[in-house]
């Protein structure tokens, strides 16, 4: 029966045990069973990792005859060129020189167990000397590792390739995460060593080339509570972010979160955003003006694409802020026959973080149409193409996959708001999100 049954690399704890076994003097073979590593692990561990101690030789020469040793010019040089004794010289080691040299190092070290832990002349020996510390062999190995995994270690022709398929794609906008996960598998490195390359500038791309290495900003704290007077605001009632939690708790409804986005701070058009939690689906409505009614028609629009009953099947629950275009949730809620088509929630005031997944989608948007540029020059057709390269961007948090990916065959409701908007998958290597997409596609 094998009592080696432990495999994977050696922690803190194996160390110390042997160490401990060390200082009790005991084999390898014993010390091996009791941390369920084999013999030679062990033995490999301690001549790896064990601390070398510079003995204190007279002049740092370990012979036997160095304290009374006046020999000269070792080196073959004339009398009269150094007057200093070789013992003392530091350009040439006269150990190596002398015929006289006759070692007096300790050669115990040489063979098991390789350390001088037990030896009974240890605190008193001015030899060289070697000593198994755990946490000092855990640091060493440490170390190693750490040093080994620095630099580079692409060839000429892997660093091309990375450099030109890395650089071709971030040009177009696309996030590295989304790159990555396209090509992993031509991709010699991991996703972190990328980062650190890009980091290092071994690439032609740089830090600042990378939106999320230099576009984030500190957050906000939390809010600590609702204001009295908001929260007792009539449209609010029954549609607190405490009344979302408390349906959500015992309900598997899906879950839709709204916004709009801004151009500029002048009346003009604006952006409608919708989200769908289970997959990352963003939409994207153009509307001339900030207006509830606006809002409102574009739910019409949708309900008679769709009809009432699948309409109310994607968007059972919607999650939004407390935007003036949100005020009316009676319109929203109902058709113009009065009938149920959803239920709307608000987040609490200066919450953003209430819904996390629109406001995050929000910067892909920004991506082409930066902060303070004006919507009135964009179309709805503009809209559904952004919404499209969007919703093709590959991500970590899904599996690698664009949220377009994650959509069923058999998911009849929506692929009949596919039909109904245009929505369609672009090739990954085709993903565009730079300020030119409206401008390439014309």
């Amino acid at each position: 029966m094998s009592y080696y049954k432990r495999s994977g690399q050696m922690d803190l704890t194996d160390r110390v045990a042997i160490e401990t076994g060390l200082c009790r003097g005991e084999s390898f073979k014993r010390i091996a069973k009791r941390i369920g590593r084999h013999p030679t692990t062990v033995a490999h561990e301690v001549l790896e990792n064990r601390t070398y101690i510079k003995g204190t030789f007279f002049a740092g020469k370990d012979c036997r005859h160095a304290r009374m040793c006046a020999v000269k010019n070792l080196c073959d040089e004339s009398e009269d060129a150094c007057n200093y004794r070789c013992k003392h010289c530091r350009g040439y080691d006269c150990t190596k020189m002398c015929n006289r040299y006759e070692s007096v190092a300790c050669h115990k070290p040489d063979k098991p167990p390789y350390v001088c832990n037990t030896c009974k002349d240890r605190k008193l020996c001015i030899k060289d000397k070697y000593v198994y510390s755990a946490p000092y062999a855990d640091a060493a190995v440490s170390r190693r590792r750490s040093e080994s995994r620095q630099g580079i270690r692409l060839t000429d022709e892997q660093k091309l390739f990375v450099d030109e398929l890395v650089t071709r794609l971030v040009k177009k906008g696309q996030p590295l995460t989304h790159i990555y996960a396209e090509h992993e598998v031509e991709m010699p490195m991991s996703l972190r060593s990328l980062y650190n390359y890009i980091d290092a500038g071994e690439l032609t791309i740089k830090n600042i080339d990378l939106r999320r290495k230099t576009s984030y900003k500190q957050r906000r704290k939390k809010a600590k509570g609702v204001s009295k007077g908001f929260a007792n605001l009539k449209y609010r009632e029954g549609r607190t972010y405490e009344d979302f939690e408390s349906r959500m708790k015992y309900s598997a409804l899906s879950v839709v979160e709204m916004d709009t986005v801004k151009g500029v701070r002048e009346r003009g058009k604006r952006l409608l955003t919708m989200i769908f939690r289970d997959n990352s689906i963003m939409l994207m409505f153009l509307m001339p003006d900030g207006k509830a009614e606006s809002v409102k028609k574009v739910f019409d629009f949708l309900e008679y694409g769709l009809g009432l009953e699948r309409f109310y099947r994607l968007f059972p629950v919607i999650l939004t802020d407390n935007g003036g275009e949100f005020k009316r949730p009676a319109d929203l809620e109902h058709t113009d026959d009065l009938a149920t088509r959803t239920d709307i929630y608000y987040c609490d005031p200066m919450a953003s973080w209430q819904k996390p997944h629109i406001e995050k989608n929000h910067e892909f948007i920004r991506y082409v149409i930066p902060r303070g540029k004006s919507l009135n020059q964009y179309t709805q057709e503009d809209m559904t193409l952004l919404m499209n390269h969007i919703n093709s961007t590959r991500r970590p948090g899904l599996g690698n996959k664009a949220p377009y990916e994650l959509i069923n065959e058999d998911d009849e409701d929506m692929w009949a708001l596919f039909s109904l908007l245009k929505m369609d998958l672009i090739p990954p290597d085709e993903v565009h999100l730079m300020p030119d997409l409206f401008k390439k596609n014309k």
